[in-house]
């Protein structure tokens, strides 16, 4: 199937220096000497093909996504190894302005995260997903970092080719996005809201049918949004077949924006946002074509880059990203960056995260360590800026919080997801006084990340649990434990804030295993005294 990639989640100046910019000293991006402190850029209207603040400059939009608020652990992934505030000073340090936020209508309404060291993030346990969602808006604003709010699934277990599903109706699509809209009326930190990811499948263009035309769902929505905040950039994404038939990536095709444009009832809000990707994601013929790398722009061109050619409307490239292993991803790569910049086009690159199964991100697996290949590729992209150190704030006083309503999940999609649905042991196993069960909370090709809840009936001084992973390699993070890996069986005993729990006390801890594939419901071995 023509668009098909596995981590489904899950970008100008190309003529200065900037990768000279990015020399890591001890883990940080040292600034060129003309950076200016980081700012935000304030609300944002549009221009024609530009993107431009409140007094008429021209801005672009250099992002990179954070996942995890849309998938079960409805909390941006890494939280179980570093703090918030590492994470976000180390994308302002990059160079990024903005972070894309994706995040499920099933975690707007559910109570709680998890996989969330307490020890790292003091605070954030505590916090519903919809707090937390106002916590690190209110830390990137500290930063310098505006946020685009993404809607990328409506449950957390899978992406939908459509808006809606049977489970997740399109009035529950545009009351949760009018519901943020007016949480963050007053927050110019929330720039845009990207409306739904990577429309696919039946999803089409200004075909007429309401059940399927795209255009028409976003144009509902995006009157809906602004009539709530009319500051807001309405960010529509494209789709997978083309109005004349052509096939490209999910929400990748933008072709029939220029007979039918996204024409909303406040002007000059609406920012077109293609993804694209390269031929480790998916073989699309033109990477076999004669001319390979040349021939791209003519791609680009045809599916989306005429809207900013002819003046229509800005594009933000609204995802890619690559492991940059091959060939012909550093050919992709490097060609895209010279027409971003040459273009002037906005991006969001996928993705901070590590754990993106078909991409990487641009940390290591400690969360850390950047990823120096890929932002030297970048540079001529990327504005490193000298970042304020953020002062505590409390966290937003959150409006009302919709309460979770009982319904099925919704129905998969073909698509490959890196994040299965969470599958739990079947029975607890019980270990003189304390109680364990073990929780899957996202896989990908390279390792997976796993919770267990502890209950312990007696107080315990320490606790070890032990299960079977085959194709494990080693272990990454622990966080409430120690683990050691030995042939296939990954042993945990409690330590730090874990290490002995009182009478009646649950406890949730987690690691991150770099493996081949994930256990799904190990069998668990559990002692304590």
């Amino acid at each position: 199937m023509i668009g098909v990639r596995s981590s489904g989640f899950g970008r100008r100046w190309a003529a200065v220096a900037l990768a000279a910019a990015f020399v890591m000293s001890a883990g940080v991006v040292a600034a060129p000497t003309t950076a200016r402190a980081a700012t935000g850029s304030g609300w944002l209207h549009t221009e024609g093909a530009r993107i431009v603040t409140a007094s008429g400059a021209t801005h672009t939009i250099r992002a990179v996504s954070w996942f995890g608020m849309e998938t079960s652990n409805c909390a941006p992934h890494g939280l179980w190894t570093i703090p918030l505030d590492d994470g976000l000073r180390r994308i302002a340090e990059m160079g990024f302005n903005t972070i894309r936020l994706p995040f499920s209508n099933e975690c707007l309404a559910a109570r709680s995260s998890t996989s969330i060291d307490p020890q790292a993030n003091p605070g954030l346990v505590s916090l519903s997903p919809l707090q937390l969602m106002d916590t690190v808006i209110a830390r990137a604003k500290t930063l310098g970092l505006d946020v685009i709010l993404d809607r990328h699934r409506p449950g957390s277990d899978a992406q939908s080719e459509l808006w809606y599903t049977g489970a997740y109706s399109e009035k529950r699509w545009i009351d949760d996005w009018k519901m943020l809209a007016a949480r963050y009326k007053n927050e110019p930190a929330v720039v845009g809201v990207d409306l739904h990811n990577e429309p696919h499948g039946n999803a089409c263009w200004a075909c007429g049918d309401p059940a399927t035309d795209w255009r028409a769902a976003a144009t509902r929505a995006g009157n809906a949004v602004l009539a709530v905040n009319p500051k807001l950039l309405i960010i529509v994404e494209g789709v997978e077949r083309q109005p004349g038939g052509a096939s490209t990536w999910w929400g990748g095709g933008l072709a029939g924006a220029a007979a039918s444009p996204v024409t909303l009832a406040v002007a000059n809000r609406v920012v077109y946002s293609p993804h694209d990707y390269p031929a480790s994601v998916y073989a699309q013929t033109w990477f076999g074509a004669a001319g390979y790398p040349s021939n791209l722009e003519a791609v680009w061109e045809k599916n989306w880059g005429f809207l900013v050619t002819k003046g229509i409307a800005p594009v933000l490239l609204g995802e890619f990203g690559t492991q940059l292993e091959t060939a012909s991803d550093k050919a992709w790569l490097q060609t895209l960056v010279g027409y971003l910049g040459k273009k002037g086009i906005s991006f969001a690159y996928w993705s901070f995260n590590p754990n993106s199964g078909d991409t990487g991100g641009l940390v290591q697996d400690d969360w850390r360590t950047p990823q120096t290949a890929k932002l030297t590729a970048l540079a001529p992209l990327l504005r490193p800026a000298v970042v304020p150190t953020p002062k505590p704030t409390a966290t937003p006083k959150p409006t009302a919080t919709p309460k979770p309503t009982a319904t099925p999940k919704p129905t998969a999609t073909p698509k490959p997801t890196a994040t299965p649905k969470p599958t739990a042991t079947p029975a607890p196993p019980t270990g003189a006084g304390i109680t364990a069960a073990w929780t899957l909370q996202s896989a990908w090709g390279e390792g997976y990340v796993a919770d267990i809840v502890l209950t312990a009936e007696t107080a315990r001084k320490s606790w070890t649990v032990s299960w079977s992973s085959p194709g494990a390699t080693s272990i990454v993070n622990a966080w409430g434990m120690a683990c050691t890996l030995k042939g296939t069986v990954i042993t945990c005993t409690g330590s730090g804030w874990a290490a002995a729990p009182q009478s009646g006390q649950i406890l949730r801890v987690g690691l991150q295993v770099a493996a081949s594939r994930a256990p799904s419901a190990p069998s668990l071995t559990v002692s304590s005294s």
